[in-house]
C-alpha cells in the first residue's frame, strides 16, 4: 500500500527522495511494504555492493537484514524527521508513518536511527 500522492524526484543534495503532492496529516499512514528478509551469509554479500546503502537491519536481535520494496529504501534521513517507519517482524512489513502535519511538496524523510528525533552521528558521511 503506497499512497498515491507519493512520488519520488531529484533532490538538492542527496540524489533522490520521496515528496508529497498532496498535504498530510500527522499520524497518517502513507506507505506498507513488504520485505524481502536475507540472512546473514546473504549480508556478507550484499554488504559488498551499493545495495549495501538501502537494506534495513531486520528482526530484534539484528541477525538479519532485509530489503524493503516500494518506496521505502528512498526516504531520506532526516533529523527531527517529519515520517517513522515500523518495522512488523512478524508479517514481513515495514510501513512509513508521518509524525507532523506536512504540506505539499515537502520532502518526507525519516530518521535512520528509527526513532525520529534521535540525534546520533550517521554511520556514513551526510551532506
Amino acid at each position: 500500500m503506497q499512497l498515491p500522492c507519493l512520488f519520488i524526484a531529484p533532490t538538492m543534495q542527496k540524489g533522490r527522495g520521496v515528496f508529497t503532492d498532496e498535504p498530510l496529516q500527522a499520524g497518517q499512514l502513507i506507505e506498507r511494504s513488504p520485505v524481502i528478509v536475507l540472512s546473514q551469509t546473504d549480508r556478507a554479500l550484499i554488504d559488498k555492493t551499493l545495495l549495501h546503502d538501502y537494506i534495513f537491519e531486520w528482526d530484534p536481535q539484528q541477525r538479519q537484514c532485509c530489503m524493503a520494496l516500494g518506496y521505502v529504501p528512498l526516504y531520506n534521513h532526516g533529523c527531527p524527521s517529519n515520517c517513522e517507519y515500523e518495522m512488523d517482524f512478524e508479517a514481513g512489513f515495514i510501513s512509513i508513518r508521518t509524525v507532523r502535519n506536512i504540506p505539499k511538496g515537502e520532502e518526507l524523510l525519516i530518521n535512520y536511527h528509527g526513532d525520529f528525533d534521535n540525534p546520533s552521528p550517521l554511520w556514513f558521511p551526510s551532506l
